[in-house]
């Protein structure tokens, strides 16, 4: 072993000793909006499962992303801070504070009021850099072009509609901007709701983990569809258990318009109008849905003996002859 290779190799021990090596070069957004208080973060990385490592948040709380070499455990200890009533910018600067392995980190925090904490550190890979607005920040290292997170700020700033959308709008303009120097390969998207209950799985609005794709953000984009159509059917569901039929049917129509590849879900639609006197309007959703999915129609029985649907056999006839 050379000199020159030992010194290498004890300078790299060294630091793995004192940082967790987990070198995740990306370009995300961590953002809360003001009109819902929903906070989010959404990322697009040349690494795997990029989800498990950079996005935090919490409901009423704060968000954080924390890539380059990357340390996760500034998510929970932000967020922890946040919570005790810390601003994103204090809490931040205390765990910097105590990371000797500060300088090769980028952190953002937004928390629930707007403040926003961001940092970039000095051996971060270039072209690295971070760009603030209101209640909201922007961050790239290791990108092909200095000037990705000025796109991510106009695409974030000029785009309309919720939290999710706006900041896969970001990714998107950072991608078209040249994006990762290396390449894509995983994404990520976590938004928390306004309102907390205080249960976690009920204020997770989007929790999205694209592990390994061709076109991450492609796929993020799908699968952001396919889960609003599922918020639908889950509040459908949940109208139907307390025999709200009218709502129910709105909610199963909703989320069968956003994921029309599945026939399960105009399936409940024509459940709940059946169940609701328009059996004329179900009868061809049920031929529809039938034909795509036949075990759908043997779902008819068991359905009705959870009490779902009508028993009357006139009914059931004409729905299990489609």
């Amino acid at each position: 072993m050379t000199i020159k290779f030992f010194t290498l190799f004890v300078s790299l021990v060294c630091l793995s000793a004192e940082t967790p090596l987990r070198p995740v070069s990306t370009y995300s957004i961590v953002a809360l909006d003001q009109e819902t208080g929903q906070l989010g973060v959404a990322v697009q990385s040349h690494w795997f499962s990029v989800g498990t490592v950079v996005p935090w948040a919490k409901a009423g709380v704060g968000a954080v992303a924390t890539q380059a070499i990357a340390e996760p455990s500034y998510g929970p200890k932000g967020l922890a801070l946040m919570e005790q009533g810390i601003p994103a910018d204090e809490a931040l600067q205390s765990l910097l504070a105590k990371d000797p392995g500060e300088n090769a980190r980028q952190v953002a925090m937004v928390d629930a009021q707007g403040n926003v904490g961001v940092h970039t550190g000095s051996r971060c890979i270039s072209y690295a850099s971070h760009r603030t607005g209101k209640s909201y920040s922007v961050q790239a290292n290791i990108m092909a072009k200095p000037t990705v997170p000025a796109a991510m700020v106009q695409a974030f700033e000029s785009t309309t509609g919720d939290l999710a959308e706006r900041m896969l709008a970001a990714l998107d303009a950072a991608e078209a901007e040249g994006g990762d120097l290396r390449g894509r390969q995983s994404a990520a998207m976590l938004v928390v709701s306004g309102e907390p209950t205080g249960d976690s799985w009920k204020d997770r609005i989007v929790d999205l983990d694209v592990a390994d794709h061709k076109d991450p953000l492609g796929e993020l984009r799908r699968l952001l569809r396919i889960s609003r159509a599922y918020r639908h059917a889950q509040k459908g569901d949940e109208y139907m258990e307390q025999n709200e039929m009218n709502m129910a049917l709105q909610e199963y129509t909703a989320a069968a318009k956003f994921y029309p590849e599945n026939p399960e879900l105009p399936f409940w639609t024509a459940v709940t109008l059946a169940q609701t006197g328009e059996l004329q309007k179900a009868l061809p959703i049920f031929n529809d849905v039938f034909g795509r999915n036949k075990n759908l129609r043997e779902l008819i029985p068991r359905i009705v003996r959870a009490g779902f649907l009508t028993n009357e056999q006139k009914v059931l006839q004409q729905i299990l002859a489609q």
